[in-house]
């Protein structure tokens, strides 16, 4: 009596278990994280590609090709934290007295949200500050939008990363500690 009971309780008893289980599972949808591509990526690959596409028409003046590169919604924070359109760009290029600027830039990550991607990177500026040479180095987060079978930058955000001047001012260690602890003084003991 008891093995009859069993086999009639058993299948309505496996049948709540695998509704309890569908029920949650419908209920918690799975949280996608965007992936990071490694160096070995084809997304690196490509957006380096366009990245140096960028350098080129900045070190060649072509204003052309910064157009196939640049959306016309294009907004830039430089380092120095100015504020520029797409057209204000393609007019400093144009008219630009800093005959010296030289632009290499390098892909480190890309993160593909669907039709948008974010790319992090390198980059060294060549250019005049006044009339010395200067370079600066820093880091860059462009963001691009599919557009026209392509990908085009729609805003740019560089920060300068600052030169180690440690190395040529050394302070000579004096007798004084580096370390102050108030209310911890030379005092008498």
């Amino acid at each position: 009596m008891r093995i009859s009971r069993l086999i009639e309780v058993l299948p309505l008893l496996l049948l709540s278990c695998c509704l309890a289980a569908a029920q949650t599972a419908a209920h918690s949808p799975a949280v996608v994280q965007p992936a990071v591509t490694s160096a070995d990526s084809p997304e690196i690959t490509q957006f380096q590609k366009i990245e140096d596409t960028w350098a080129d028409a900045v070190n060649q003046r072509d204003q052309y090709a910064l157009e196939l590169v640049l959306s016309p919604l294009f907004v830039d924070v430089s380092a120095s934290g100015d504020v520029s359109t797409r057209n204000q760009q393609l007019a400093l290029m144009i008219t630009g007295d800093d005959k010296i600027l030289h632009l290499e830039q390098k892909v480190i990550t890309v993160r593909m949200l669907g039709d948008v991607a974010v790319a992090n990177g390198t980059y060294v500026l060549h250019r005049k500050a006044g009339s010395t040479p200067v370079d600066e180095k820093g880091v860059f987060t462009h963001v691009y939008e599919r557009a026209r079978g392509g990908w085009m930058c729609i805003n740019s955000q560089r920060t300068r990363i600052p030169e180690d001047t440690s190395a040529k001012t050394k302070k000579q260690p004096g007798p004084e500690t580096p370390f102050h602890i108030p209310l911890f003084g030379k005092g008498e003991k």
